[in-house]
Formats: structure tokens, C-alpha cells, sequence
């Protein structure tokens, strides 16, 4: 039986960045980059990310309707600016654990 020897050099791909055609024009494209380059170096500011932005959908429930259980789904992942505000939720706890050294398990679901 013949062996199979398959290497693999991860340099040897080119990895560079090509858009998508037909996507169309990202309108909510600035508004992205603008939340992503948002700095969380306040402590208050921090506190208050971490109210305002839920660490889960609120969406999500199970509804018992005449016996019957029907689940509604996260609907947050709809939200067209829902990665960038979870990154920013999640810089704002990063800041607080390990900036402020203070103890985030109530922003935790």
C-alpha cells in the first residue's frame, strides 16, 4: 500500500484581500469602522457599554401558546452592526479586567 504524503507550506498562499463582487455598496461602512476604531479608555465609559450592549440576545424566548412550545430565534444577528458592537462590548470588559482590574462576572451571562 502506497503512502500519501501531502505538505503543506503556509507561506506559500497568497492571503491577500479580494473584495466580493456583486455585494453591492456597504452604505453602513463608515459607521463600521467608526465603532470598530472606538477606543475604550474610560472606566464609566466602560460601565456603561457593558449595560447598554446585552451579552445576549433579548430576543431569544421560548413562548408556550395553547400547549405547544415554539422557540423564537436570536434576532440580534440581524442587526447590521451587531459584530462591531459585540467587539466594542467586548473591549469594554477586556478594559475593565485587565486595566481597572476589576471583576466583570455581572456583565456575564
Amino acid at each position: 500500500m502506497a503512502t500519501l504524503l501531502h505538505t503543506h507550506d503556509i507561506h506559500s498562499h497568497n492571503h491577500q484581500f479580494v473584495p466580493q463582487k456583486n455585494r453591492g455598496i456597504d452604505l453602513l461602512f463608515p459607521l463600521r469602522r467608526w465603532v470598530d476604531g472606538l477606543a475604550v479608555n474610560n472606566r464609566q465609559i466602560a460601565h456603561w457599554i457593558c449595560q447598554v450592549i446585552p451579552c445576549c440576545c433579548p430576543f431569544e424566548r421560548d413562548i408556550n401558546l395553547f400547549g405547544n412550545t415554539y422557540h423564537i430565534p436570536p434576532l440580534c444577528k440581524l442587526n447590521p452592526l451587531y459584530n462591531e458592537l459585540v467587539g466594542l462590548r467586548f473591549r469594554a470588559l477586556s478594559y475593565l479586567a485587565d486595566v481597572c482590574l476589576e471583576d466583570i462576572t455581572p456583565y456575564i451571562c
